[in-house]
């Protein structure tokens, strides 16, 4: 058994809905979903950003369909995540967006989560010992904690990760690599390397033929003087410049 959706038209009824756990995420940031749609024109794709929530959510499922496989397929994927707001637990049902389900549950064999537990409990007391409904208050702050939780182990996940990065290059300074820019900030630009998928950060101050400034609505720095840009998704060859195991960092530079 796996993640369940909730069936929205048998379980409706006039009496006041027990208290439940949900799995629900939020409706993109309209800004962010159409700075996202503007973008990949550029690749020759087209994504429609108004109208009801499911023909939207089609489209962004039917554009990732589209892009597997393709030389551009991990940045169109990081985008749209990134434009998409988080899903998270709640006694709140607001539906997911991303999934275009009105119910939507954790129910899974083995149980993995506690919200997998909760909701098995929960499903058992209103199903078979026909048990009144529990606090929602108490079970909102199970639900925050829960959220918190699958965060912060999402953060230790990635932070493992890069140490192992940061280890693995730190043998290989001075080596020189193909990748490609992932990620762009006002302080520098992320590079993934092609051959191992280890990133580093090219510091905008080692940039120095010219003074750069951060574009965020087409995910880029661009010269204030030449008008050179960097931009996400652009191939670049770096060079392995510093690394630092104990801010788990890796600097890269410019060849």
């Amino acid at each position: 058994m796996h993640n369940a959706q909730l069936d929205s038209t048998t379980h409706r009824s006039k009496k006041k809905p027990k208290t439940f756990v949900y799995r629900v995420h939020d409706v993109p940031n309209p800004d962010k979903l159409e700075n996202f749609s503007t973008f990949i024109k550029r690749f020759g794709y087209k994504l429609k950003t108004t109208g009801k929530n499911e023909a939207v959510s089609a489209a962004i499922n039917n554009l990732l369909d589209q892009v597997a496989g393709k030389r551009e397929q991990n940045l169109i994927e990081t985008l749209a995540i990134r434009s998409m707001a988080k899903a998270t637990y709640t006694t709140e049902n607001i539906g997911h967006y991303g999934l275009a389900f009105d119910y939507y549950t954790h129910f899974t064999s083995p149980i993995r989560r506690y919200p997998d537990m909760m909701v098995h409990r929960l499903l058992t007391r209103y199903l078979f010992e026909e048990g009144h409904s529990v606090n929602k208050n108490e079970y909102e702050e199970y639900c925050e904690h829960s959220s918190d939780m699958e965060q912060l182990a999402a953060s230790a996940e990635r932070a493992s990760i890069k140490y192992k990065q940061v280890e693995y290059m730190s043998e290989r300074l001075g080596q020189v690599y193909d990748g490609v820019i992932s990620g762009v900030t006002d302080w520098g630009i992320y590079v993934e390397l092609n051959e191992n998928k280890c990133e580093g950060m090219i510091p905008i101050r080692c940039l120095d033929d010219d003074y750069y400034e951060f574009d965020e609505k087409n995910y880029c720095i661009v010269g204030r003087y030449t008008g050179k840009r960097y931009q996400l998704g652009d191939e670049l060859t770096v060079r392995i410049a510093k690394t630092d195991l104990v801010k788990k960092q890796l600097d890269f530079e410019l060849v």
